[in-house]
């Protein structure tokens, strides 16, 4: 496997890769960060071959706000057309999808906690082949997109349809949180965790923190897509 310079985006101080980083670091590719909620300037296409943008709790319509995501789309637009390899976690998969060309918003309802995703292999995507059973992952989104043109989808479950889609061979969009590691997901639950409203899809934050046993099998289905956008 070739060895990539992988470059990330970080929205929150308390958000970063999870099991991202390790895979990185096991198979030789090195990592840099821009700190976006720092202020931290954006690179430009030639300085990664990599560009992963993990999630937050803003919005892509939230421009006004953040007027770094406005340059954060503009960076996947010039990432995606230097053929570059992107990956895009939570908002990072919302920001892709607007790059390329499709509507985000509000879905009227929030996912978070542990629920599974399933493979949509009809559409053609390369990446449902690591999918061949249901898998249950992590999610904290209230937010969904359309997919974008020329875009083909990866997953979906019954809370949202919209989980993961892939636009050629080198772009995943990755709505749920495979990469979350216990530390993350008690990161999350130790800052929103007193604002939420279990039910339905929402799983309390001592429910979030128990459910350890899919750590495992998220962790290998995310390793298994990020060896198929290695390759």
């Amino acid at each position: 496997m070739a060895t990539f310079r992988i470059h990330w985006l970080q929205h929150v101080p308390f958000e970063g890769l999870g099991y991202i980083a390790p895979w990185a670091r096991e198979h030789g590719h090195t990592l840099s960060v821009t700190r976006v909620h720092a202020g931290e300037s954006l690179p430009s296409p030639d300085a990664f071959d990599w560009l992963v943008v993990m999630g937050g709790p803003m919005g892509v319509y939230d421009t006004d706000q953040y007027p770094h995501l406005n340059d954060e789309i503009r960076l996947i637009e010039n990432a995606v057309a230097a053929n570059r390899r992107v990956l895009g976690i939570c908002l990072g998969a919302q920001l892709i999808a607007a790059a390329l060309g499709a509507r985000v918003y509000a879905s009227g309802q929030r996912e978070i906690g542990w629920f599974p995703v399933e493979a949509v292999p009809q559409a053609g995507s390369p990446f449902a082949a690591d999918l061949p059973t249901p898998v249950t992952v992590f999610h904290w989104h209230g937010d969904t997109f359309d997919l974008p043109p020329g875009a083909r989808q990866v997953a979906r479950n019954d809370h949202f349809e919209h989980q993961a889609f892939s636009h050629g061979e080198r772009v995943l969009a990755l709505q749920c949180h495979p990469e979350m590691d216990p530390a993350g997901v008690i990161a999350l639950t130790d800052h929103f965790g007193a604002r939420l409203r279990p039910g339905g899809s929402v799983q309390s934050a001592d429910a979030m923190r128990r459910q350890t046993l899919h750590f495992g099998p998220a962790r290998r289905l995310l390793e298994a897509w990020l060896t198929r956008l290695a390759g």
